[in-house]
């Protein structure tokens, strides 16, 4: 199903060797925004940068691929030493083949990972790549995120017993 993860994590921080090994990831398509950072923050939440640290020493490669403008991604990915495509479009799959193309790795051993059904989780689907959704580090107050995270409940229902 288009609206359904490959897999589910709580956060990035949840990727971890044996998980890479266990689903033969060797490269990540990164969403920026709840996912690697708080909408809108210019700095990553706490762990992001000693997780980015372990899987550069894992030999596994990482881009980010996020729907916002240059202005928003550029410092940040910056900041974390990733490079990026801004404006990537998502759901559509034309961030994320970039992103493929310039990782070098076949799209059988990469994952995109993000925290939205409706553009990180479609966008790997349409790709025909494995997903992996995370859950937000801190829930918008916004009513369109708000209005969106409603509309996900509709086509994937998060029983949190079964997240990792």
């Amino acid at each position: 199903m288009i609206f359904k993860p490959t897999l589910w994590v709580k956060n990035v921080l949840s990727i971890d060797e044996a998980f890479l090994d266990a689903n033969n990831i060797k490269a990540l398509i990164l969403d920026l925004d709840n996912t690697l950072s708080m909408h809108g923050n210019p700095a990553a939440e706490e762990g992001i940068p000693d997780w980015l640290d372990k899987m550069r020493e894992l030999g596994i490669k990482m881009m980010v691929v996020s729907n916002n403008t240059n202005k928003r991604v550029a410092p940040l990915a910056a900041k974390l030493g990733l490079d990026y495509i801004h404006s990537g479009a998502k759901p559509l799959t034309f961030g994320i083949n970039k992103a493929v193309k310039a990782l070098g790795i076949p799209k059988e051993n990469i994952a995109v990972v993000g925290d939205q059904i409706f553009t990180d989780v479609m966008g790997g689907n349409f790709a025909k790549m494995t997903t992996i959704l995370v859950e937000p580090f801190h829930l918008e107050k916004g009513i369109l995120f708000k209005i969106k995270r409603a509309a996900e409940g509709l086509v994937f229902k998060r029983d949190f017993s079964k997240l990792r």
